[in-house]
């Protein structure tokens, strides 16, 4: 046993890249679930211990750590898929980084502009969705991941916010082949298979239900 536990509300949200790597990776962890309302009450005293206030957060034994980016590099680390050399690993960073910027253009749009922008997302997420295109064709012309020959952690990120995005829009990625061809490839991984296969993440919705 590992000894994980991952502190998050009921929903995919910024732990399920998280998962993905756990999953794939074939590392067993616990979900401690927090509904929002005993978030927002304070109770069990985990917003007020958070360093920044916010969740998720991963347990490793007595360690404790925050921000989901920082988990991922942690884990990353810890299962050999952070990058082989300096170059590599500052190269999924970078591209990690990116899907940041697409993630978080997703979410500003979801929570605060939704149909009234949505003409004007689908246009710049096109651009986005053009520059991962790119980067897999530079890479064995789309055949593999987005750096190297082995998944890195930037991979599993990618994957939830493309299937976040695709919830949203399901042919949002009509134009791009080797994007297409990558989530298929990656959602026929064994482990990672299994994962999306399980009770838990089927009744996790990807952002909070609205009322």
């Amino acid at each position: 046993m590992s000894g994980y536990t991952l502190t998050y509300f009921p929903i995919r949200g910024r732990a399920e890249a998280i998962r993905l790597l756990l999953g794939d990776q074939g590392v067993s962890w616990t979900d401690d679930e927090v509904q929002m309302q005993d978030w927002a009450a304070g109770i069990r005293d985990l917003k007020k211990n958070a360093v920044f206030g916010q969740i998720p957060r991963f347990q490793d034994g007595d360690f404790v750590l925050y921000q989901s980016c920082t988990i991922l590099r942690y884990l990353a680390r810890k299962y050999g898929l952070s990058g082989s050399n300096e170059r590599e690993i500052a190269i999924i960073e970078m591209m990690n980084d990116g899907v940041e910027d697409l993630r978080l253009k997703y979410y500003k749009f979801i929570f605060w502009e939704n149909e009234a922008n949505k003409e004007k997302f689908l246009e710049e997420l096109a651009t986005q969705l053009g520059y991962f295109e790119k980067i897999l064709s530079n890479n064995a012309n789309g055949t593999k991941f987005l750096v190297g020959d082995k998944i890195s952690y930037a991979d599993y990120n990618l994957l939830d916010t493309l299937q976040c995005i695709l919830d949203f829009s399901p042919t949002c990625l009509s134009g791009f082949p080797l994007l297409s061809g990558y989530v298929e490839r990656l959602l026929k991984r064994p482990k990672l298979c299994q994962y999306l296969k399980s009770e838990g993440r089927k009744r996790r919705p990807i952002i909070p239900k609205r009322t």
